[in-house]
C-alpha cells in the first residue's frame, strides 16, 4: 500500500528535495538544480507565491519514501482555462506509486474547481518542464531535468495524454561552413537600419537594457506554450542568476534606429558537467569546477532568443544565429545544446539545419481532464 503525506512540515519538505538526489545517485545523465534555490521553494516569500497556490505529497511504502510530486495553480496562466499544473514527478519503477501521487495532485485540482491538469510544467518557462521521452543516454542541460525511460508508460496508463512535445538539439559549426549566414544577417540589419547593442560590461548590460529585455520577452513568448508574464520578483531572480553566470561575448541584442530592443539571443556556459554527482550543493571542492565551467565553456546552452512582434517573419533569427556561428567558432566551444524548441517552431527548427545539428532529445507535456 501507497501512503500520501502531504510536505508541510520541515523534515516532510526536506525529504521531498532530497528524494530526486537519490533516485538518481548512480545516473551520469542527471544534472540537479541547486539545491539552494529548490529550499526556496517552501518560503513565504518565494518569488511565485503572489500568483501561484502550491502543493507538494510524498509517497511512502513501508516507511520508505518512493515518490513525489507538486502541483501548482499557477493564476497568471488561468485566463481562460481551469487547469492546474504539475511538477517534480520523481518515483520508483511502480504504477501504484505513479497512481497514488496523481490521484492526491488529480484531487487537489478538483477541490480548487480546476478541470484539467498539465505537466511536467514549472511556474513558469524559467523553470524545467517538459517530460523526457526520447534521448535517456543524453546528459541533460542544467535547464532541463531528466527522468528514467519508465515514466512515460506509467504516466500514460494514468490517461494523460499528448499536448504538445519540444524538441532538443545539439548544433556544432559545419566543417565546411562558407559564413553565408554572416552576408544575410548584414542585408537583414540594413534593410531595417538595425545595429548590435554593445555594453562594457554586464553591471552597464543591464543598466541599458533590463526594462526593454523583460518587455521584449513578454511581448514575443506572449503566445507560446506554457509561459507567464514576468513579475518584478521573476525579473529580479532573473537578473540576480543572470549575474553569476553570464558573459557578454554570448549575448546579442539588436537595436533600431530609436536605440530601441527589437531582438535579442543569450546564451549561457553550460553548468550540466560540473554539476553531475554533486546533489546540486555547492561545496568548496565543487566551486573551482563551476567557475572553470563558467569562465572556459566546452558547451553552451541557449537561453532565450527573443524578436519584437512587429519584426516577426522578417528574417531577424539569421542575424542571431550568424553571431552564435561566431561563437561556436571564435571560442573553439565543442558545442551547443538548443533546450526546448516546440514542435510547431518550424523558423527555430529549419534554422539550426544550417548549423551541423542532431535532434537528439524530445520531451512532452500532457494533459487530462478531471
Amino acid at each position: 500500500m501507497v501512503e500520501i503525506r502531504e510536505a508541510t512540515t520541515k523534515r516532510l519538505q526536506k525529504a521531498f528535495l532530497d528524494f530526486p538526489l537519490k533516485l538518481y545517485k548512480d545516473c551520469p545523465y542527471f544534472v540537479p538544480p541547486l539545491y539552494g534555490d529548490e529550499k526556496k521553494l517552501f518560503r513565504k516569500d518565494y518569488v511565485y507565491n503572489d500568483t501561484c497556490e502550491t502543493v507538494y505529497y510524498n509517497a511512502y511504502r513501508d516507511g520508505r519514501m518512493v515518490g513525489r510530486i507538486s502541483g501548482i495553480l499557477q493564476k497568471a496562466a488561468n485566463d481562460h482555462e481551469k487547469r492546474i499544473r504539475f511538477t517534480r514527478i520523481d518515483a520508483i519503477d511502480d504504477p501504484e506509486v505513479f497512481r497514488a501521487l496523481f490521484d492526491a495532485v488529480e484531487a487537489w485540482g478538483r477541490r480548487l474547481g480546476m478541470e484539467e491538469i498539465v505537466g511536467p510544467l514549472g511556474f513558469s518557462d524559467l523553470e524545467r518542464e517538459g517530460l523526457l521521452i526520447d534521448g535517456f543516454d543524453q546528459l541533460s542541460t542544467f535547464e532541463e531535468q531528466y527522468s528514467y525511460p519508465y515514466y512515460p508508460k506509467h504516466i500514460e496508463a494514468l490517461g494523460y495524454k499528448k499536448e504538445v512535445d519540444w524538441f532538443e538539439s545539439q548544433i556544432r559549426l559545419k566543417p565546411d561552413y562558407d559564413w553565408s549566414l554572416d552576408k544575410m544577417s548584414e542585408l537583414i540589419m540594413e534593410r531595417y537600419h538595425l545595429h548590435w547593442g554593445e555594453a562594457k560590461n554586464v553591471r552597464e548590460f543591464i543598466k541599458k537594457y533590463a526594462d526593454a529585455f523583460f518587455k521584449l520577452l513578454d511581448d514575443s513568448y506572449e503566445k507560446i506554450y506554457g509561459t507567464v508574464p514576468f513579475t518584478e520578483g521573476m525579473k529580479k531572480m532573473m537578473l540576480d542568476n543572470f549575474k553569476l553566470i553570464i558573459q557578454l561575448k554570448y549575448v546579442g541584442v539588436i537595436l533600431n534606429e530609436k536605440e530601441e530592443l527589437v531582438a535579442l539571443g543569450l546564451c549561457f556556459p553550460s553548468l550540466g558537467e560540473a554539476l553531475v554527482g554533486t546533489g546540486g550543493h555547492l561545496y568548496p571542492t565543487v566551486l573551482p569546477k563551476l567557475l572553470h565551467a563558467i569562465r572556459h565553456p566546452k558547451v553552451l546552452d541557449f537561453g532565450l532568443i527573443g524578436v519584437a512582434p512587429e519584426y516577426f517573419n522578417r528574417g531577424i533569427s539569421v542575424c542571431i544565429a550568424a553571431r552564435l556561428m561566431h561563437m561556436l567558432y571564435d571560442d573553439k566551444i565543442e558545442h551547443a545544446e538548443t533546450n526546448l524548441n516546440l514542435e510547431d517552431n518550424a523558423a527555430i527548427r529549419n534554422l539550426w539545419k544550417r548549423f551541423d545539428a542532431v535532434e537528439h532529445k524530445k520531451r512532452r507535456s500532457y494533459v487530462k481532464k478531471l
